[in-house]
Order: structure tokens, then C-alpha cells, then sequence
């Protein structure tokens, strides 16, 4: 639904504000002057209130607004957005910039509503973390809050609201306590089985995939495979629905890294200098930690040994199967040495 469809002026009649309502299923319309800045919503309960008054249908809707209202910043994830709606009550939230302009509404109903995918995901969470110790000391590294909430289960939540409805987590160290907190996935609206590994032999980021088939588990579609440590609102359904349509056994999402030489360069040839580059600045596609498999190359991976999945795609290249590359656009941090869980917490 376009988010337009929920936005009245200023000068609209109640009755203009009551069929907005009603015909886009919401519980309040949301009041915009000339320019689209947010002026106040108008709450369907408020309504009916008036017209049980004595209000009349052509009365403006002017006197009936509440302000200020609730709002969320561009880019807001969802796990954020869900949980302001739950703790307020609240089934639509405005998306204002920061001139004031109402860019978008989320509905709660949209953002849980999401069709199932038939695909699966796994979760690679059994590292020990050890360049984030001393906080890992005693908590996997998964299991440290971002924004007051877990990393991995912001990822369990960002996977379930874009349909995911099966997942697996590889656990390791300290699992217990990633099982103890997810328990059967019920409470996240989603099924969650768990792989785990011995805990004197580790299995490394792809050696894990393997127990699905020890275990039993056939995915009969592609599956996603993600580590855990990860703080991200990529599409899942635009890396599947590009890594059907490459056609490759797997595809592996690449997020950009920039990097800029704090110095002037000297380019030169024989000794002299053909230019000066001040500070030149440098990108290169860098793997995101996030891929997309063909069922079949689960087969393909050892038993019990520590094997990291870049030697599945090594394998895959050496086989003259396609690997794809997906470019993500969205915000991603990975959350491994200490000055990245500051920077995803915030703190830089």
C-alpha cells in the first residue's frame, strides 16, 4: 500500500478522515500540511467518539488531531519498529526525515504479515568470539546486545518478518544458552532446530551444513546461510529471487569496503613523477558473510572436519559450477573485534 493512501491535509472533513481509515484497514490517518510535514494524527476511536456527540460527517477533522505523534527515522529496522508498535499499541508509525516530511509508514500488519518463503536459513553461531573477550568470556558473541537486543535474535526476527519460517542454528560454544533463549522458535513466530557440533572438534563457518544431512534434513530449495555475528536489513527475498534467476549452485552476497590512503600518492614512471593523487580513495566487493546454496552441495562438504565455506566455493570454481555475487546495498556491520560492536552499538 502506498503510504500516501494514509496521509489527509489539514483541511480535510471528518468524513474524508473516516474513509481514509476505513478504507485502508487502519486505526488512525495521519495529518500532513502543503509540503507533506507531519502535523498529527487523527485516530479513528476519536471519530466515532465526535460523531456519537452530535458531530456532523462534513465537520473538519482539524479540532480531532493528537500531537505530537510517534514517529521512526528513515532506515529504522524493523526489529526496532515492531517493538516501539508492541510497547505503544501502535498498528502504524510515520516515517519522518529530518525536514519534517512524512516518507513512509510502517504497518504493523505489513511487517509481520509477509508471505512464507518455502526456503530455509541457517545461522552459523557456534564461534567462540575471543577477539571480543572479555565480553565473550561468558556469552556468545551472537548473544551480545545491540540496541538492547541480542544480535542474533535481531536476525531470527529480521529473517522470520521476510518469511522465513525454518531455521537452523549451528551452535557451539556455549550453545545452551542460544537454545535456552530461542527454545523451539515459537516465540519468534518460526521453527528453529539446532546443529551442534562437538565441542573438541569445531567445524569452522561451512563444516556445520554438513549435520543437515547427517541429521536427516533434505532442503528441497536454496537456502540461506548467514553468520551470526552480523547486524544487517538486507532483502532476503531479492538475494533468493537473484540467485534463481543466475542460475549458479551458489551465490555470495558482497557489501562494499572502502578504504582511503591517508597521504598524497606519487604515481610515477622512470622515476618521474607523472601525478599526485591527494588521499585517493579505494572500494572493493568484500564477501558480507551471507549466501544463498543449491541443496546439492551439501554433499560436498566433509564430514567432522573444520572446513570454512570459502573452500565450498573454491570447490564449486575448481568443479566449473557459477558462483554469483549479489550486491547488497543495505547497512551491514559485522560484529567481530571490539571497535565493530561499537560502531553497531552506536558508540563511534
Amino acid at each position: 500500500m502506498p503510504f500516501a493512501d494514509l496521509l489527509i491535509r489539514r483541511e480535510a472533513s471528518i468524513r474524508s478522515a473516516l474513509f481514509t481509515i476505513d478504507k485502508q484497514r487502519a486505526r488512525q490517518a495521519f495529518v500532513v500540511d502543503g509540503r507533506g510535514r507531519l502535523i498529527g494524527s487523527i485516530d479513528e476511536a476519536d471519530i466515532r467518539r465526535a460523531l456519537l456527540e452530535g458531530a456532523g460527517l462534513g465537520a473538519p477533522a482539524y479540532p480531532l488531531i493528537h500531537k505530537p505523534v510517534v514517529t521512526t527515522k528513515p532506515g529504522a529496522g524493523r526489529a526496532e519498529v515492531l517493538d516501539l508498535m508492541r510497547a505503544l499499541r501502535l498498528s502504524e508509525i510515520p516515517v519522518v526525515d529530518e525536514q519534517g516530511c512524512v516518507v513512509g509508514v510502517h504497518r504493523e500488519r505489513e511487517l509481520v504479515g509477509t508471505t512464507r518463503l518455502k526456503n530455509w536459513a541457517v545461522i552459523m553461531a557456534g564461534g567462540r568470539g575471543t577477539r571480543l573477550a572479555p565480553l565473550t568470556d561468558n556469552i556468545p558473541k551472537p548473544m551480545l546486545p545491540v540496541a538492547g537486543r541480542p544480535i542474533l535474535e535481531r536476525l531470527v526476527l529480521h529473517l522470520v518478518g521476510s518469511g522465513i519460517n525454518r531455521i537452523f542454528i549451528s551452535v557451539n560454544y556455549l550453545g545452551k544458552m542460544i537454545e535456552e533463549h530461542f527454545g523451539d522458535g515459537t516465540q519468534f513466530g518460526c521453527e528453529i532446530e539446532y546443529l551442534r557440533e562437538d565441542p573438541e572438534v569445531p567445524l569452522g563457518t561451512g563444516g556445520s551444513l554438513r549435520l543437515l544431512d547427517d541429521l536427516g534434513y533434505e532442503p528441497t530449495d536454496p537456502f540461506l546461510v548467514m553468520n551470526g555475528d552480523l547486524v544487517t536489513e538486507f532483502s532476503v527475498t531479492d538475494l533468493i529471487d537473484a540467485h534463481v534467476d543466475s542460475a549458479a549452485v551458489a551465490t555470495i552476497a558482497a557489501t562494499e569496503y572502502q578504504h582511503q590512503v591517508p597521504f598524497g600518492v606519487l604515481e610515477s614512471s622512470s622515476g618521474r613523477l607523472v601525478r599526485m593523487v591527494e588521499k585517493p580513495l579505494s572500494s572493493w566487493a568484500v564477501n558480507a558473510g551471507i549466501y544463498v546454496l543449491e541443496p546439492k552441495l551439501i554433499t560436498r562438504i566433509p564430514r567432522g572436519k573444520l572446513f570454512p565455506i570459502t573452500a565450498l566455493f573454491d570447490d564449486c570454481l575448481a568443479s566449473g559450477w557459477s558462483v554469483a555475487l549479489w550486491p547488497m546495498h543495505e547497512s551491514w556491520q559485522d560484529v567481530g573485534r571490539p571497535n565493530e560492536l561499537a560502531h553497531a552499538r552506536g558508540q563511534l
